[in-house]
């Protein structure tokens, strides 16, 4: 009876060693995931703007199935006068925490609170037309790049596929120029749902290109629109501005058709 005894206590301590083994383990995990993610967004975001594109910090918390990324800076594209295009103070994500070790990662729901954004308006351009431009020929509009003929094999098939049920944007800033001249507008909020489910998950690159494609046309709606306000407010121009605000808000709309089969409502 004793030696049985002696067992069980045995077994109940290696029990428990391998639970806070685990639970050691979890906490160093997330300490590395942190600077993976920071570092991928860092090396994929300029390859998708061919711009400036810069993440201050993230961290990952496998317990919660969270994340939160800090301090995500998108410069503009060459030849406009503001370095930025946009900035995001802080994204979180939510995500099933099994899926990691499936085919796809669920995420239930990325959401971005208080963006700021910089509208810059050319004689036939905006400097968000033309990071929107960038990101169509860098992501073969909107295609699933083709691999290189000497790229491994391996490296083919490794893409992580990814699932968004909700990806919301709200509270968003639309600085209209710059300098003395600027003013500053609200933006109508955004909500993208179900991005990849039809697909069974899409990579990394073509979820950023599919909200950004979204975002930034609706960036563009928002500033013709407030462009065209401060031109009938002065009395000018009025007519050709309410021509301009009608074709940025067909092109908000036509932005992202054919890329993913995602519910889209805001």
């Amino acid at each position: 009876m004793a030696q049985k005894s002696s067992f069980l206590k045995k077994l109940i301590i290696a029990f428990c060693l391998l639970v806070a083994l685990g639970i050691v383990g979890l906490v160093v995990l997330s300490m590395y995931l942190g600077p993976i993610l920071k570092k991928g967004v860092n090396t994929i975001g300029p390859k998708i703007t061919g711009t400036r594109v810069e993440l201050a910090s993230a961290s990952v918390s496998p317990f919660a199935g969270g994340a939160t990324l800090k301090g995500l800076f998108v410069g503009n594209p060459s030849g406009w006068k503001s370095d930025k295009a946009f900035y995001l103070g802080e994204i979180k994500v939510k995500l099933k925490s099994m899926s990691l070790l499936g085919d796809a990662i669920d995420v239930e729901e990325i959401s971005i609170k208080e963006p700021h954004f910089v509208f810059e308006k050319g004689l036939t351009s905006s400097n968000i037309n033309d990071l929107l431009k960038q990101i169509d020929a860098n992501m073969g509009g909107g295609k699933t790049a083709q691999p290189k003929p000497n790229e491994p094999a391996s490296d083919k098939t490794s893409a992580q596929k990814i699932i968004v049920r909700k990806f919301q944007l709200s509270d968003a800033q639309v600085t209209l120029g710059l300098g003395a001249m600027a003013s500053t507008i609200p933006m109508p909020a955004i909500t993208m749902t179900d991005i990849g489910v039809a697909e069974g998950g899409v990579t990394a690159d073509q979820l950023a290109t599919v909200i950004l494609k979204r975002v930034l046309a609706d960036v563009t709606a928002a500033g013709v629109k407030g462009a065209a306000s401060a031109l009938q407010g002065a009395g000018q121009g009025a007519g050709g501005a309410a021509g301009a605000v009608k074709d940025a808000a067909k092109g908000a709309g036509d932005a992202v058709k054919g890329l993913f089969k995602s519910n889209q409502d805001k």
